[in-house]
């Protein structure tokens, strides 16, 4: 036994010192070469425990991303798969994998287009071969989809087994491909609205990119996330996994009908709960939580029951219009001026109907533009529960331009 430990621990010693010298500059086929000889068939945990260790040292994940195609390349062939049967139809696996070929199929063809559209002169042919070229990117970047359920399904499974790398690594190449498809379907817009064409430019400078950053998340997949996932996750995490995965959506095909998971799906982690905690289907908070995050949000909120009785509202820093604890108990109708009493009738008997859901105004107050709404509350009956007044001042958001994206972060906000 004390061999076998020691021969892995020399392989992923030998594994690492390689990838480390891939960072430092090394040929990829040279190292591949060495790692054939060395190491022969490479099983896939090695590759993940080498992974997180390089994280755990401290390498930054941006680094490895970065090099992660690099390492891709050096491993082909050499990672071993799992021995584990292949998972029945139905399994999140399984639809995964069916996703893959339908994706397949559609590079496939997009690269067909790619060669004949090189062949064209810059005609109106060869703008037909761009706008095809185009719908076939568009479906390649379904492809998101996939992408969201690894991201928000599988990963957390992953992570509560101790496995951080694909969360940290392969999001980031989930991004590269998302911007590279996205750049490709603008670059062939761009070139079929202008006149002096540029198909075949932006094909190549964009598209193949795309198509081989897409294509290679498939080899990751299939050769080390997806055996590795098989090994790890229980019967009842991959229940959850099937049960939570139509919120996300399906990628160019619809889910083989019928899940083959079996055992009950493990729901919230009601255990993890702290002990005095309010318990919701989305998770549990204190009531200080509870009550902190009601108060911190952008906008104010009153909520009258159903009997037209205001029984709550949030106390934030910068309230819009004045509310005290005296309304609480107090007719809703009593609120407001004689002269829209018939008008805030008028939008609850809707409300209790069901002839309506939402009602919303906006109104020039004190040099802001402030932005009300009124939404029916509803329970899963679709009985009424009361109505939520959501109020807030929208004065910045128009005057809004461009974006701001989360790693645009340390701008003045608005």
């Amino acid at each position: 036994m004390s061999e076998l430990t020691d021969d892995a621990r020399r392989k992923r010693v030998l594994l690492k010192h390689m990838i480390l010298q891939l960072h430092k500059g090394e040929a990829p086929e040279a190292v591949r070469v060495q790692l054939a000889r060395l190491l022969g068939e490479v099983p896939y945990e090695l590759v993940v425990q080498v992974e997180q260790e390089l994280l755990a040292d401290g390498m930054p994940v941006t680094e490895i991303q970065k090099l992660c195609d690099v390492h891709s390349q050096a491993l082909k062939g050499l990672v071993k798969k799992s021995p584990a049967p292949q998972p029945p139809p139905g399994h999140p696996v399984s639809v995964f994998l069916s996703e893959n070929r339908a994706i397949e199929r559609e590079t496939s063809a997009a690269k067909s287009l790619l060669a004949a559209l090189a062949s064209q002169p810059e005609t109106a042919a060869a703008r037909d071969f761009a706008s095809a070229l185009k719908a076939r990117l568009d479906a390649v970047a379904e492809v998101d989809k996939h992408y969201r359920r690894k991201e928000y399904l599988l990963f957390p499974f992953l992570e509560r087994h101790g496995i951080q790398g694909p969360s940290k690594v392969m999001w980031g190449k989930h991004d590269e491909a998302r911007a590279l498809l996205r750049a490709a379907r603008e670059a062939l817009a761009a070139a079929a609205d202008s006149d002096s064409g540029g198909f075949q430019a932006a094909a190549k400078l964009a598209v193949e990119p795309a198509l081989a950053a897409v294509e290679e998340m498939i080899y990751k997949e299939e050769n080390i996330l997806f055996p590795m996932s098989l090994d790890s996750l229980t019967e009842m995490e991959w229940a959850e996994v099937d049960r939570q995965s139509p919120e996300v959506g399906y990628c160019l095909i619809p889910p083989e009908p019928g899940s083959a998971v079996r055992g009950p799906a493990a729901g919230p982690k009601k255990m993890a709960a702290p002990t005095g905690a309010l318990l919701m289907p989305s998770g549990s908070l204190s009531l200080e939580e509870l009550t902190a995050i009601l108060h911190t949000l952008p906008f104010d909120l009153t909520f009258v029951d159903k009997d037209d009785t205001v029984r709550y509202f949030t106390q934030g820093a910068d309230r819009i219009f004045d509310r005290n604890e005296a309304i609480l108990g107090r007719q809703v109708q009593n609120c407001h001026p004689p002269a829209s009493v018939h008008v805030v009738e008028k939008i609850l008997d809707d409300f209790k109907a069901g002839r309506e859901s939402r009602a919303s105004f906006w109104i020039n107050f004190k040099g802001k533009f402030i932005h009300i709404e009124y939404l029916a509350v509803r329970g899963k009956d679709g009985g009424y529960l009361g109505v939520l007044e959501v109020t807030r001042d929208i004065t910045a958001l128009r005057r809004l331009e461009g974006e701001q994206r989360l790693l645009s972060y340390g701008r003045k906000n608005p």
